[in-house]
């Protein structure tokens, strides 16, 4: 079969170009730590009222005895629920996100905060926000009409400002974890 040699030229090129993404791609997952999700936890977004770790009582920011701190979040039509939490700066936190309803996304302008929340599944987030400032949550996934609305505030204040949260009561005698 002939082909013209122009043609080669420009699928060369094509697979030149596919190349070069592939490699992009993987020196991302290689060396800047950046790959897809291998963490996948599975909950019934229908009761997650029910539920032990997202229980209302348990949402918001929680400091375990190691000193770790998890956020524990809800999305929903149409907000992101607590609606302003309190963290503090250039300390590595835990978002844990889960989805009442539909798909949502989430994303923080201005940090390298940035998910996507699949009903049925613990959507986690492991990040540090260096600056304090008042940082808005949004949603960056249309999930209805009101879209526009869905949103949250997280407040960073220097470690030194900040007062951690008292530990949820446990229900039953169990830990929140």
């Amino acid at each position: 079969m002939h082909i013209d040699p122009l043609e080669k030229k420009w699928a060369y090129a094509a697979v030149g170009i596919a190349g070069l993404f592939v490699g992009i791609i993987l020196i991302d997952a290689l060396f800047h730590g950046i790959n897809a999700p291998s963490n996948v936890e599975t909950i019934d977004s229908a009761s997650l009222h029910l539920s032990e770790e997202f229980d209302e009582d348990n949402l918001g920011v929680q400091v375990d005895e190691s000193g770790t701190i998890t956020i524990r979040m809800v999305a929903g039509r149409y907000g992101f629920y607590p609606k302003h939490i309190t963290v503090p700066a250039d300390t590595s936190l835990t978002f844990r996100w889960v989805s009442m309803d539909v798909l949502h996304g989430v994303h923080m302008p201005m940090t390298n905060m940035s998910t996507m929340i699949v009903p049925g599944y613990v959507a986690q987030v492991t990040t540090t926000l260096p600056k304090p400032g008042e940082y808005p949550l949004l949603c960056n996934e249309y999930c209805g009409i009101g879209h526009d609305h869905m949103w949250s505030n997280v407040s960073v204040v220097a470690k030194e400002h900040w007062t951690a949260p008292g530990k949820a009561p446990s229900k039953g005698g169990q830990d929140n974890d």
